[in-house]
């Protein structure tokens, strides 16, 4: 596994149509040209997160059907809708086999086979919080659940619902939001379910590469007690659910990622636990709220934390990052996250500028034509952090100093450089709303060279500069807002 890898997050059921409508025909996972997935591979992936594959629950479908807010949603994405249009949530998971949607048995594993060949591993979905109501263990095996206590029930009796031979079990939630209508919650705390669990896991590392763990920091003691530690008989474990989990399965599967979607920083935690990468939502809510002060201080962090960190502009869960950021500073957020350390994400639309959310209970999304400039953008960006350099180099971080006295637009400015065997590749960029001037310090080594040729590979532009200018007065730029410098050279 590359070093600092990237990632590209597909939900499974939009793709599928998608392919679907493009062929005339209904396609499958193994049904989908080999050349289309291999598109994926010449743009620089290496992992592909095939969001939503399991089979999903025929009660949360028609719950999704039904809800009016969810309803109403559809008719504003997709105007025109029926029934067919709705495949439920990919979150309450009815059976760890691929839904019927997306092809036979057997097709995971070809698809993963498949991938490896064109050199990218498959990442599946592992939803250990909850269940769908339905789920055959909800009648089978109760004792997996957190069932009601009779006190409880009557404070709160929205959190539960009777199974079909009358228990009063719980749906899943956290901390701070109504109960997931459609999932039954897991008790963490019991043996059953953890043992039941890893031979889940273990199941999944046959057919994939890696698991994207959904909320995984609910799973942690002190979470889990926090919710619902009052309303089990269950003692209290004296280990953490993860740490042996992840363990039994590595052992097996050795290369075998796990993410972590994690929130409420406790990304570290879970990465003590075994996690490969974890979250990064305080990168993802410093450059949507901070100064440029804030971002630069905290990919200064210690490798060990840094380079475990997802950086992510957009995800499923969020709005596209055009909406959020808007186009031209959306952009320098994909810079920051696309060449720093870490798994660098990115979600299938982001490359193309989109920016309609679209419900994940859909099967298939609205028609939104690409974004011609996001498009240039992202392909040569996509290109830039190509290569072994940004995969497997060293990074650092740069300071940058006043263009001049009383000037301080500097503080907008941000910098780092990656290295690896004499190929370097300068990161600078102005994350802030005023043109800015600065001064990149440059290390020793650059400031050493006769002559550095600096090739810019967003807008093809070449500079050069002497060791001994470097080295006199440093690396001067003047950048508009938002505006990004890639510069790739060799010493």
């Amino acid at each position: 596994m590359k070093k600092h890898p990237h990632l590209l997050e597909i939900n499974a059921f939009f793709f599928v149509s998608r392919m679907s409508e493009k062929y005339g025909r209904k396609l499958t996972l193994a049904t989908i040209p080999d050349s289309e997935w291999r598109n994926f591979s010449k743009q620089g992936f290496d992992y592909l997160w095939l969001m939503g594959v399991w089979k999903r629950s025929p009660w949360s479908r028609a719950h999704a059907i039904k809800e009016p807010g969810l309803r109403y949603a559809y008719e504003l994405i997709l105007g025109r809708w029926s029934e067919e249009d709705v495949g439920g949530s990919p979150y309450a998971i009815y059976d760890y086999e691929l839904d019927p949607f997306l092809g036979g048995i057997g097709e995971l594993l070809q698809l993963k086979m498949k991938l490896n060949g064109m050199g990218m591993g498959l990442v599946l979905d592992f939803v250990p919080n909850h269940l769908a109501v339905d789920h055959p263990w909800v009648v089978n095996f109760p004792e997996r659940f957190v069932t009601a206590k009779p006190s409880t029930v009557r404070e709160h009796p929205e959190w539960f619902f009777n199974n079909p031979i009358g228990r009063k079990i719980a749906h899943g939630r956290d901390p701070y939001f109504p109960p997931w209508c459609d999932t039954a919650q897991v008790n963490f705390w019991a043996e059953p379910l953890r043992h039941a669990w890893i031979e889940t896991l273990l199941k999944i590392a046959k057919m994939a590469d890696g698991v994207r763990c959904d909320m995984a920091m609910l799973g942690l003691n002190d979470v889990f007690d926090k919710v619902w530690g009052a309303h089990v008989k269950t003692p209290r474990p004296t280990d953490e659910f993860w740490g042996p989990a992840i363990s039994r399965v590595k052992a097996q599967h050795p290369g075998f990622i796990f993410i972590g979607e994690v929130y409420w920083d406790m990304d570290w935690l879970l990465q003590q636990q075994g996690f490969d990468f974890t979250y990064d939502k305080r990168l993802y809510d410093r450059m949507k709220h901070d100064a440029p002060e804030s971002v630069s201080a905290h990919l200064d962090a210690h490798p060990d934390y840094r380079d475990k960190c997802l950086r992510f502009i957009e995800n499923h869960d969020e709005d596209r990052a055009p909406v959020i950021f808007g186009r031209k500073k959306s952009q320098a957020t994909a810079v920051v996250t696309s060449t720093s350390p870490g798994l660098r994400f990115f979600h299938d639309g982001q490359c193309e500028g989109r920016r309609i959310r679209t419900p994940i209970h859909l099967v298939r999304e609205p028609k939104e034509p690409a974004d011609p400039e996001a498009v240039g953008f992202y392909q040569r960006l996509l290109e830039f952090i190509k290569g072994a350099v940004i995969h497997d180099g060293e990074w650092s971080l740069l300071g940058v100093g006043k263009a001049w006295e009383k000037n301080e637009s500097h503080r907008g400015l941000l910098a780092w450089l990656w290295h690896l065997e004499g190929h370097w590749k300068l990161v600078i960029l102005n994350y802030s709303m005023i043109r800015a001037q600065g001064i990149i310090f440059l290390p020793d080594t650059l400031k050493q060279q006769v002559f550095i040729q600096f090739k810019e590979a967003l807008t093809g532009q070449v500079y050069e500069r002497t060791g001994s200018e470097l080295a006199r007065q440093g690396l001067y730029v003047d950048l508009e807002p938002w505006q990004s410098h890639l510069f790739d050279f060799k010493t």
